[in-house]
């Protein structure tokens, strides 16, 4: 986050009356104005008056970079009671908030604003901030609330972090930090640009991977890959399907490794991950487990997009531990 300014209530929209069965509270809006070129920006002025009209007070809140953001929204949180946490912008503004609603009760909403907006699209958002914000209100008035589960991972420099989609070690890590170095070119086309110089370059990594460790399902294996992905979401990347059978509330993360390739190899399986279809190569093995530990020489984990840190990553699955707005009646609880 590119941008800094002090939190602060919005005026009331101009001929906003409320509804008679709004309910009262606080709505944190916490807006990434640089997330798609500008594109969250345009949209939290309409995202701050939707909540208003139904009756709520809205702060909003942007930072400096990602720590200044975090360190004024959980300022915000315990400054007073908050009805919820709005995110504009993409998914790693998605990360950021989760990191201060996890295990809270204080319910999560998400506007996508990005570019990827892979967390919005599996939770059913609308990709048009006037209707996905006048969905999220709604909810909120409603009481509609989906209880979904988190994965939490701990790098090896003790960072920790809470994750709503997928972590990943390997290639497209490996590319996120060649593309994080590069200065030119820019957007889209510096990820682009760092996937083929990394191509040229990568060789598969030697894991070693402990599922539920300790438990009488532990499972340990030791072997070469081209890239490891947890999901406690299915996809990354802008709709790449990496982890197709994973669930937001079964208690599992699902575990997605796929074997040492030759680069060719790895060209022909890797656009299969858009549809899901990779896990049906021989090479591509799926788990389920509700821990994992990752070690790897000279990896880095990435969740949610965001840089966590160095491998080894300890990864777990918390039950429960998000209470996410549902868009519609049939993203809701039962």
């Amino acid at each position: 986050m590119d941008e800094s300014s002090g939190a602060g209530a919005a005026p009331a929209a101009a001929g906003a009356a409320p509804d008679a069965d709004a309910a009262p509270g606080r709505v944190l809006v916490l807006v990434n104005p640089s997330s798609g070129k500008g594109r969250a920006a345009k949209a939290a002025p309409i995202v701050v008056q939707r909540f208003q009209q139904r009756g709520f007070e809205v702060v909003t809140l942007i930072g400096s970079d990602f720590y200044d953001a975090l360190s004024r929204l959980r300022h915000a949180l315990d400054a007073g009671p908050t009805a919820a946490v709005v995110s504009v912008g993409g998914d790693g503004t998605v990360h950021l908030c989760l990191q201060a609603v996890a295990g809270t009760d204080v319910p999560l909403g998400i506007v996508p604003g990005g570019t990827g907006n892979d967390n919005a699209t599996m939770h059913g958002s609308i990709d048009d901030p006037d209707k996905s914000a006048t969905q999220l209100a709604e909810a909120l008035v409603r009481g509609r609330v989906r209880t979904i589960d988190a994965g939490h991972a701990v790098s090896a420099d003790g960072i920790s972090r809470w994750f709503l989609g997928v972590l990943s070690s390997g290639f497209d890590s490996m590319v996120n930090e060649r593309a994080n170095r590069m200065s030119f070119p820019t957007g889209q086309s510096r990820y682009v640009a760092a996937i083929l110089a990394e191509l040229r370059v990568f060789k598969a990594v030697p894991y070693i991977m402990v599922l539920d460790e300790g438990t009488p399902n532990e499972l340990r294996e030791e072997k070469r890959g081209m890239l490891v992905a947890v999901g406690n979401g299915w996809q990354y990347g802008g709709g790449m399907k990496v982890c197709p059978s994973a669930k937001y509330d079964d208690g599992l993360l699902s575990v997605t490794f796929l074997d040492e390739l030759p680069t060719r190899t790895f060209l022909r399986v890797f656009p299969r991950v858009f549809k899901g279809t990779h896990v049906e190569r021989p090479e591509v093995h799926e788990h389920t487990a509700a821990s994992v530990r990752l070690d790897a020489p000279g990896q880095v984990a990435y969740a949610d997009g965001e840089r966590i840190g160095p491998l080894p990553v300890e990864i777990k699955v918390v039950p429960g531990a998000v209470r996410l707005l549902a868009p519609k009646p049939e993203h809701a609880a039962s």
